[in-house]
């Protein structure tokens, strides 16, 4: 469904389920930086976001967003109760929930199912078209058939899917995600951060074997998408 200009866009993963997307406009998703062993940047480093994209109020996900919003003027998204704690401490944001789509600064964002618990609200994943390009993130969901309308209504060209187990799927129920999916890329994430996360990545692109390419990254890696 990606409309707009066809450009590169600048895919880095930063750690655990943190996400960065540079491209018209530099876009975070869960920028959990404070407290996060493996995190690749500081959330004091971040000097330039247009967007922070949240997909539920747990702490490794919501992480530094108000702080980075705070510091560069960036847009909130996320769930309603979350977007009005934003608004709460006098950020910008914008409120939605599953099913909906809102434009802001050019981006347009779905916000899809996630099978989660969250603190505030429920969670979400969420998809994320610019320039041409169409991102899923799945957030922490678990396995669910709702990913096969994702697939079939979206097209993703890139998919972040969490691997961890335990807290999210594990790399065989990611895999299989991978297929209900239909995502050209895939990149793991949401393991190694901590013991009971750990994940193999090796293992989950063993399982997806030629169901998509999958792109294993070290926290603070890019690629060109």
């Amino acid at each position: 469904m990606a409309t707009g200009i066809n450009k590169p866009l600048e895919i880095t993963w930063l750690g655990h389920s943190a996400v960065k997307i540079a491209g018209t406009r530099t876009v975070f998703i869960d920028p959990f930086f404070t407290g996060n062993p493996k995190a690749a940047l500081a959330a004091g480093a971040v000097k330039t976001a247009d967007i922070i994209v949240v997909t539920h109020h747990h702490g490794d996900h919501l992480g530094d967003a108000f702080a980075i919003a705070k510091k560069t003027g960036a847009v909130i998204v996320a769930i309603h109760e979350i977007a009005v704690e934003a608004q709460e401490r006098g950020l910008e944001a914008e409120g939605m929930n599953i099913g909906g789509t809102i434009e802001t600064k050019g981006v347009i964002i779905h916000m899809v199912p996630a099978l989660h618990s969250a603190e505030k609200g429920c969670a979400a994943g969420v998809v994320v078209e610019m320039d041409g390009k169409s991102i899923y993130h799945a957030g922490d969901s678990g396995l669910t058939t709702d990913m096969k309308i994702i697939g079939e209504f979206f097209h993703p060209d890139l998919s972040f899917i969490p691997i961890g187990d335990r807290y999210t799927m594990g790399p065989a129920s990611a895999a299989k995600a991978v297929e209900f999916v239909q995502t050209k890329k895939v990149v793991p994430i949401h393991y190694g951060t901590f013991p009971l996360v750990a994940g193999s990545p090796e293992e989950f692109k063993k399982k997806v074997g030629s169901l998509a390419e999958v792109i294993i990254l070290k926290p603070g890696e890019t690629f060109r998408l």
